[in-house]
């Protein structure tokens, strides 16, 4: 037999919910016994964008069972609110600030390196894969799969809502706060790598006569034989993402 619950969504949360449900209290019944992060999955909330579970006002895990009638409040990451006294879903250091993207995000991954972010993406890397990448070496999970969001061994990920490669720059940056964290010509936009800064004599076998007079400085990458400089092309780019941010 099937028991009430009473479920609150709040901020970003509610993404995930139909209208009806959005920034409200809502009662779903389910079979018992069952833990907290069951009724999550079949409600449609990614694990990895939940940072605190209460259960009539106590912090649980997703693994704790819930009983009739217990009214549970969900939390996406506190962004801007100090919540250390209390015992949050998940404990994270994440240090420096890494990425890896599913194979939706490509256009994305190269704006982020532009800019200076170490940003894994490859186009054919499966959910499990992207997962073992990100727990190994410490990564965010960028994706537009609110599937491979539900996996419980997510330790930080997100999903990004808009559609436009600009638009989900906009996004990231806000929603991680990276501002101030922007490294232009730091990274390869094709691979990822860490780009090696040359004067114009070291790289005058690697770019046209005309382009070597032109700049002073390059930055190279020894992995894909790729040179960049700071272009009337780039300038506008950086100019254009700079003045959306």
């Amino acid at each position: 037999m099937k028991k009430p619950f009473t479920f609150r969504f709040y901020a970003s949360l509610n993404d995930f919910l139909p209208e009806q449900r959005k920034s409200k209290s809502f009662v779903q019944p389910f079979k018992t016994p069952i833990c907290v992060g069951d009724t999550l999955v079949s409600l449609g909330i990614p694990f990895a964008e939940i940072d605190l579970i209460l259960v009539n006002g106590s912090p649980v895990k997703i693994t704790d069972e819930i009983k009739e009638d217990d009214r549970i409040a969900v939390y996406p990451k506190f962004e801007n609110l100090n919540i250390s006294s209390i015992s949050r879903l998940r404990e994270i250091e994440l240090g420096e600030t890494k990425f890896i993207l599913d194979c939706h995000l490509g256009k994305l991954a190269k704006y982020m390196r532009m800019l200076g972010f170490d940003t894994i993406y490859k186009n054919r890397m499966n959910d499990d894969e992207i997962i073992d990448i990100a727990i190994r070496e410490n990564r965010i999970i960028l994706t537009r799969d609110k599937l491979l969001l539900k996996s419980s061994r997510i330790v930080q990920g997100y999903f990004v809502r808009t559609i436009g490669k600009h638009e989900q720059l906009i996004e990231v940056v806000k929603k991680f706060d990276l501002y101030n964290e922007f490294k232009s010509f730091t990274r390869c936009m094709c691979c990822n790598s860490q780009l090696t800064e040359l004067n114009n004599v070291a790289i005058a076998d690697k770019v046209e006569p005309n382009i070597a007079k032109l700049y002073d400085t390059f930055y190279y990458c020894s992995k894909c034989d790729k040179v960049y400089w700071n272009g009337s092309h780039f300038k506008k780019m950086e100019t254009y993402i700079l003045s959306l941010l």
